[in-house]
């Protein structure tokens, strides 16, 4: 079992940055690919970005590529989105998710734990 709590979100406005965090236990962190999900109202959850168990590789939407950042410190079991240049339309909850595969997947279905989600508003 793996348990996910993630943390940082808010209310920022159009242009905006915010760093959510998310902190893992339960399973040696480093055997983990992790990822960051986002829900918005009336919307399913979509991919964000995700990166490997040893940070190399990294995978990101198109819709955030050169704004936001994911990063991971094994050494504190936790993963990072540093999110700049924030929109309205990136207004969601955000979701911390844990996989056991080597290449960090797109899909939520590659992903078994999760946790509560933070909810990021970004106002314009």
């Amino acid at each position: 079992q793996v348990q996910l709590v993630e943390s940082g979100g808010g209310l920022v406005q159009d242009g905006g940055s915010l760093r959510l965090s998310c902190a893992a236990s339960g399973r040696t962190f480093s055997s983990l690919a992790m990822a960051w999900f986002r829900q918005a109202p009336g919307k399913e959850r979509e991919f964000v970005t995700a990166i490997s168990k040893n940070g190399f590789l990294t995978n990101y939407a198109d819709s955030v590529k050169g704004r936001f950042t994911i990063s991971r410190d094994n050494a504190k079991n936790m993963v990072y989105l540093q999110m700049n240049s924030l929109k309205p339309e990136d207004t969601a909850v955000y979701y911390c998710a844990a996989s056991g595969a080597v290449v960090p997947p797109r899909a939520t279905y590659g992903y078994d734990y999760w946790g509560q989600g933070t909810q990021v508003t970004v106002s314009s």
